[in-house]
């Protein structure tokens, strides 16, 4: 069973998850609103991809017999005055993200709470995927500047992008 401070550890992560999946909800109407059909549904299959990671910690948490707490989410902050801005907006949450993760996962080997631990592992390797790939759309856009030819061309592939559950995935 699942320490009581791990539980409330657990939660705030949780709800976490679901306030970045919110963040990215908001990314994906700021983009729309912008002509970035196909930004928006980049970060509307990232919003999907935080809440199957918020449900992967609610299914963990019940499975552990721990009470769900369930906080307001808070409304996004999104101050820019472009879509580079934008994902570097996203790329300074998965920061944050990761480093919340980073402590958590201290925590769970502090209290040798092995089964937490494993769970966060899965975590913390999935930050360094979402922090390349954030990155990695941020180089591109610094590649082709103001170029109107170029940023279409970005867009358009990220439109392309397919939500994949990696929560289900069999080795998880």
């Amino acid at each position: 069973m699942i320490s009581k401070s791990m539980a409330v550890s657990l939660n705030e992560q949780l709800n976490r998850e679901f306030h970045s999946a919110y963040i990215y909800l908001g990314m994906s109407a700021y983009a729309s609103k912008n002509g970035f059909n196909g930004c928006a549904r980049w970060f509307n299959i990232q919003y999907q991809e935080e809440i199957s990671h918020a449900m992967k910690l609610f299914k963990y948490l019940e499975d552990q017999d721990a009470q769900i707490v369930l906080d307001d989410i808070k409304a996004p902050k999104l101050k820019s005055n472009s879509i580079i801005e934008i994902f570097e907006a996203a790329l300074a949450h998965e920061r944050k993200m990761s480093g919340w993760l980073n402590e958590l996962s201290d925590e769970a080997m502090k209290i040798k709470d092995h089964a937490t631990y494993n769970l966060l592992q899965w975590y913390v390797t999935e930050q360094v995927e979402e922090e390349a790939s954030f990155g990695e759309i941020i180089d591109q856009m610094k590649i082709v500047g103001g170029n109107g030819y170029g940023l279409y061309a970005i867009d358009k592939e990220l439109g392309n992008r397919v939500f994949v559950d990696s929560t289900q995935d069999a080795a998880n």
